[in-house]
């Protein structure tokens, strides 16, 4: 027991080691690269404000990434690629929070190339949160096209982000390309389920009870959450939605759709998971 009790003990430590120092490094990178004071910018109040969501978003990223690292030694083995995940979700989107906080300071522009790139690896993986949490026995065999849960969220998530950027890029009409998006939105819904509903893909009947509140705050991150990444793509201006719209409000509405959901969805799954550990023993 002691012996057990150690080698858990020093699984903790190293993975608190691991985590603090990749948030010093974060930090000492924004120290030595963000060295322009925006203040002296002359920034007015909505780019200050801009600045202010990319740094914060940058920082809770970083603490998240560490936060869920060093709570994967302290869940069931089974929960613990769920909290890998998380961690790889909010690392993920750090560096990138980063870089487009950098462009912005250097160049007064809201680039929409990191925040695409960063979407396209993330919201994959925020679907796989599912199956790593609820266990593979509430995933259902039902298919579209031979297709199933793991490749329907996927495919939706590509189509969604797709269609998104082709909008925001000027490729093709912006209306077209929500509509489009929106489609992909409605595959992981469908999929996935509903707070009020059991989904394609998932048996609400087999997932264990105390797992049954986490799984349904996913789902609404996923429904109502979500909705903020439309209203902010509607105040793209390359989108030519709406008029006298600036970049600086579509950043701050996605900034804060990715900090609520992101860091949400790792927490909400770490809840249960914590729980479901806690049940076990």
């Amino acid at each position: 027991m002691n012996v057990r009790r150690l080698s858990n003990i020093s699984r903790r430590t190293n993975a608190m080691v691991v985590g603090a120092t990749m948030l010093a490094l974060m930090l000492v990178q924004t120290v030595s690269a963000g060295t322009v004071d925006p203040a002296a910018k002359g920034y007015n109040n909505l780019e200050m404000l801009t600045f202010f969501t990319f740094f914060v978003g940058y920082i809770a990223m970083g603490a998240a990434f560490v936060f869920f690292l060093v709570e994967r030694n302290n869940v069931a083995p089974q929960y613990r690629t769920t909290m890998t995940i998380s961690a790889l979700i909010v690392g993920i989107a750090a560096m990138h929070y980063y870089y487009m906080r950098g462009v912005y300071i250097e160049h007064d522009v809201v680039s929409i190339q990191y925040r695409y790139m960063d979407w396209i690896i993330t919201v994959p993986l925020m679907a796989l949160k599912f199956p790593s949490l609820v266990g593979k026995d509430a995933i259902t065999d039902s298919n579209v096209a031979g297709i199933g849960f793991t490749g329907i969220c996927f495919l939706g998530a590509i189509i969604m982000i797709g269609f998104g950027y082709a909008g925001e890029a000027g490729l093709m009409d912006g209306l077209i390309a929500l509509v489009l998006g929106g489609a992909g939105w409605a595959m992981i819904i469908v999929a996935t389920g509903t707070p009020w509903t059991t989904g394609k893909g998932v048996d609400n009947s087999k997932i264990a009870p105390e797992l049954m509140w986490s799984t349904n705050a996913l789902r609404w991150f996923i429904v109502v959450g979500w909705i903020i990444y439309p209203i902010g793509y509607l105040f793209s201006p390359e989108v030519g939605m709406l008029e006298n719209v600036s970049q600086e409000q579509m950043a701050v509405l996605y900034n804060i759709a990715d900090m609520i959901n992101k860091i949400g969805f790792g927490v909400v799954a770490w809840m249960g998971a914590k729980k479901a550990t806690e049940m076990m023993a």
